[in-house]
């Protein structure tokens, strides 16, 4: 088989990087469930969103104001009126507003599925979040990191009273491979001089990986039944890589990898897969590419790594909560 058809071949799931979020999820029936989806105002979040809630599930839209969350909810209704769709403010990148939002939903749900930590933002310039924080990691990972933590317990509730096992989904990205995680440290992460926008994202992008580990060992440790995994979506030319136009990467970019792009159904259909398929049913701690468990990087199978950044993250949060 030739270079640029090998990608396309089914895999031990029955499913490859041309398959669809509606094919990977087809029969499924989601009528009970409900999920967090974040980033579903565009993109392949929007995508997962609408495939969740076409399978029955209601679906929560955070989004960073609730006009543009209620327009993107209009969109989802108009092609599936039925859709069982929420809209909650939520801004990512701030810790208050992740506290916010998950008290909000909390005090209008009674229970929680799943929850897809998809979100994020990529090769950015330097920056910092409201709360003193690089803005990447930030954003792609201290906030989900918050509001995994504080939707835990009503996930773990969830399971224990329906009998419908929990999944946690992090998307993360083959971009973690740039990262050994030697930078998991804050006065390293804020280091406006040693700052490189790729490197940051992929910085986070490890992180992902090693916060959905780290996770599943605990949730294992505990009984919990609620699974917690990861995966790489595949390279998708949505708005993320909006910043990477500032020096014509984009353009190299789609030219030379263009028979390795998906589009955004093919994007979304890994985090579907994922959130909703049987036979992931009892995996955790796995990273997924393509609707396959892969094997990450060596530094994003490092416990004591994944120990070391679960302890940075809750550090963070404890000290933007004193100071707040």
């Amino acid at each position: 088989m030739g270079l640029w058809n090998w990608p396309w071949r089914a895999g031990s799931s029955g499913f490859g990087s041309s398959s669809t979020a509606e094919q990977v999820t087809e029969g499924i029936d989601a009528d009970n469930l409900t999920a967090i989806v974040t980033g579903a105002t565009n993109g392949i979040g929007k995508e997962t969103a609408r495939v969740l809630a076409l399978r029955g599930a209601k679906v929560i839209i955070p989004s960073r104001t609730l006009e543009s969350g209620t327009k993107v909810k209009e969109s989802l209704l108009e092609q599936n009126p039925s859709a069982k769709l929420q809209v909650l403010e939520m801004d990512l990148s701030s810790l208050h507003s992740v506290d916010s939002f998950a008290r909000s939903f909390s005090s209008s749900n009674k229970h929680l599925n799943i929850l897809i930590n998809n979100a994020g933002i990529m090769a950015c310039p330097f920056q910092l979040s409201k709360d003193g924080i690089e803005l990447q990691f930030a954003t792609n990972h201290l906030g989900h990191f918050l509001l995994t933590k504080l939707l835990l317990e009503k996930m773990k509730a969830t399971a224990k009273a329906t009998g419908i096992q929990g999944r946690i989904v992090n998307v993360s990205s083959v971009a973690h491979k740039r990262s050994d995680g030697s930078c998991f440290d804050l006065d390293k992460i804020n280091d406006k001089s040693r700052y490189k926008p790729f490197g940051a994202y992929s910085h986070s992008k490890l992180a992902n990986i090693l916060h959905a580990n780290e996770l599943s060992r605990r949730l294992k440790e505990e009984g919990a039944n609620v699974t917690a995994n990861s995966l790489h979506p595949g390279v998708i030319m949505t708005n993320i890589v909006r910043y990477l136009n500032l020096n014509g990467v984009i353009i190299s970019l789609g030219t030379m990898a263009k028979p390795f792009l998906k589009d955004i159904p093919e994007g979304a259909a890994t985090n579907c897969y994922v959130a909703l398929h049987p036979k992931v049913t009892n995996v955790t701690g796995k990273y997924f590419v393509n609707c396959d468990e892969a094997t990450p990087t060596s530094a994003a199978r490092d416990a004591g790594l994944g120990k070391k950044l679960w302890d940075l993250s809750e550090g963070l949060i404890r000290t933007n909560r004193r100071t707040k």
